[in-house]
């Protein structure tokens, strides 16, 4: 993985060398092992490597075509290379083992059509030099991160926001994104970002710039890919099976991100039973054996079998060293603190490993969260399947013990009017003027909450949430220099398994369960049989009565900017920190909201003269 930026002036004044500069030393992160920059006439690239397939100078970037014709900036991996490459061998001279070069061969070969051969995690920007025009592509599923910002004047991209907020002229919120934020708790469901004026590039979309006109296309559709299709577990394994054995092609050591959950101990499973791999390296975080959070237990089902297991154990004083860190990698406001467990984790592989596998991906496709027993039962009582949904919700009631899913079957069965009035209840704390003002604006109840079958919350997750665990995957891997595969987002996998009908998904209540059943000769029998779903949790409502973070939340909570900011209740916020401390109420997710949105303020709007360093490590 590395990182891209550039600078296109539609008024075709020469770009400043500088402003590239700085956008490439923002991203150093993402490319500690090499740096271009290609500047001409009103336009300029630049890109920052993270060496991982020919370790050579041959693979600098920017790079051209052999004839000169096309010029490439490049972040992401094309998985399968080496074939493409065999096919284009015959038109295309190969100067270099990288897959950036098969991408310009491809592209000089096939045009726009050369995506659809392509298997990997990619956002890139070709120049054509003969038709002055320029093409930018993200992946299917947004895997890679690729942002802009446009006006009349110019363009500016970027594979991290941090470096093209320093070169606007002015810097505003999206209040819009902000009330999701609070009231919804989520972040990248849309393309707009939580800065105004700055958006992304749809994942499965590409644009062209021509004559200083911008237009977008769409050159993927999960939904169109879909087709019924029963795979059964075995031949699930093997499409996971071969989706695991194309991203460990690289040039440099790869290693395991393991939670303990099963997407993770399935594919730490496949690497050490069926290709051998007793060496490879897993890494993972732990809290100490008593706490909620921590996933030891399951972990240790792999000592007998991995020789390398490395492990960071994280507490109250290692967030609060680290917090303001984890937030500038993230560049936004982030959702939920599990992801600071990841941060740590590859913060552990750095310098032991380039590449980690991780399971990511694989809850949205199988129904990992509990919340997709209420599209199931939806589709059941809609169908008319009433002995199935009987057999289910006994299933669910029995071996869970609890009315999570009914909440959200009751939630989805409600029209959409209501369900903003239900929302904004979970977060008391926020200002009902603002509230009020942006409730309207608001579409995150059609575009997420409003299923009618369980593959359809499926493909709402890809198309409105997926992304923000994707984003959180790659900021958190580069801001260590690490790149994070991710298996199960195969597109050929993802295809066949949504195409899958719903029992092979939930079963007698037990989510994924074709993934379950492919694995269950190679997987620890005790992560087999877990029914939790956990991922990557802390037990941040104790850290949140450290001493050391009373003092700084008092602090916040009192301060004048965040009193005067109009998001929330300053008063209401006291009042609930208070019985947190008292242990009389656990509002860890508010008091996370408090932190984020005014760290955030204060690091990229309040000082418009800002320069955004890399402090990551």
């Amino acid at each position: 993985m590395c990182g891209i930026a550039g600078i296109i002036n539609f008024t075709n004044k020469p770009v400043e060398q500088e402003k590239v500069q700085f956008m490439m030393n923002t991203l150093k992160h993402r490319g500690p092992d090499d740096e271009g920059i290609f500047i001409k006439d009103n336009f300029g690239l630049g890109h920052v490597r993270l060496s991982i397939l020919d370790l050579s100078s041959a693979g600098h970037q920017p790079m051209f075509s052999n004839d000169g014709r096309y010029g490439i900036v490049f972040n992401g991996e094309i998985y399968n290379y080496i074939e493409l490459k065999e096919e284009l061998k015959s038109k295309y001279s190969f100067k270099t083992r990288t897959d950036t070069e098969v991408i310009l061969a491809a592209y000089q070969q096939w045009g726009e059509a050369c995506l659809d051969r392509f298997n990997g995690d990619f956002a890139f920007v070709i120049y054509d030099n003969k038709e002055k025009e320029f093409l930018g592509v993200r992946d299917r599923y947004g895997i890679k991160p690729f942002y802009y910002y446009k006006d009349q004047e110019q363009f500016i991209f970027a594979s991290e926001l941090k470096a093209i907020v320093p070169l606007l002229k002015k810097k505003a919120p999206n209040e819009k994104l902000i009330f999701e934020y609070l009231i919804y708790n989520r972040t990248d469901q849309s393309l707009e970002t939580f800065f105004d004026g700055i958006v992304k590039l749809d994942h499965g979309h590409y644009f062209k710039i021509k004559n200083n006109k911008f237009s977008t296309h769409q050159w993927y559709k999960l939904a169109d890919k879909i087709h019924p299709l029963d795979l059964s577990p075995e031949e699930y394994r093997e499409e996971l099976r071969s989706t695991s054995k194309l991203r460990l092609r690289s040039d440099v050591p790869v290693g395991i991100s393991l939670s303990g959950g099963i997407d993770s101990s399935a594919v730490t499973s496949i690497l050490y039973h069926d290709f051998g791999l007793h060496e490879i390296k897993s890494f993972s975080a732990v809290y100490g054996k008593d706490k909620w959070a921590d996933e030891s237990n399951f972990i240790d089902e792999y000592n007998s079998q991995l020789k390398n297991m490395f492990f960071t154990n994280i507490d109250a004083d290692t967030f609060f060293n680290d917090f303001q860190k984890f937030l500038i990698a993230q560049n936004e406001p982030v959702a939920a603190i599990g992801p600071y467990a990841q941060y740590k984790v590859m913060e552990l592989a750095h310098g032991n490993v380039v590449v980690t596998l991780d399971g990511q991906g694989a809850d949205e496709q199988l129904g990992g969260y509990h919340y997709f027993f209420g599209g199931y039962f939806k589709e059941l009582l809609r169908t008319k399947q009433l002995l199935r949904f009987l057999s289910e919700a006994s299933y669910y009631l029995k071996k869970h013990k609890s009315f999570y899913a009914f909440k959200y079957l009751a939630f989805y069965l409600l029209p959409v009017k209501y369900k903003k009035n239900i929302g904004s209840k979970l977060f008391g704390s926020v200002n009902k003027d603002f509230y009020n003002r942006l409730n309207s604006r608001s579409t995150i109840d059609e575009d997420l909450y409003n299923p009618n079958t369980l593959n359809e919350s499926l493909l709402q997750h890809f198309e409105h949430k997926l992304e923000h665990l994707l984003k959180w995957d790659d900021h958190n891997s580069l801001a260590f220099s690490i790149e994070s595969r991710v298996p199960f987002l195969d597109h050929n996998l993802v295809e066949k398994t949504l195409s899958t009908p719903p029992e092979r998904k939930i079963y007698k209540a037990e989510t994924k369960h074709i993934l379950r059943e492919s694995v269950k000769d190679i997987l620890p029998h005790k992560i087999y049989k877990r029914r939790d779903k956990k991922g990557f949790t802390t037990p941040a409502d104790e850290w949140f009565n450290n001493e050391k973070f009373v003092a700084y939340i008092d602090d916040l909570l009192n301060s004048e900017s965040f009193r005067t900011r109009g998001y929330f209740n300053a008063e209401d916020c006291k009042r609930k920190f208070e019985l947190h401390k008292n242990l009389k109420a656990d509002v860890t997710k508010d008091i996370w909201k408090w932190i984020n949105l005014e760290f955030w303020f204060r690091t990229y709007i309040d000082n418009s003269n800002i320069k955004i360093n890399d402090t990551m490590h």
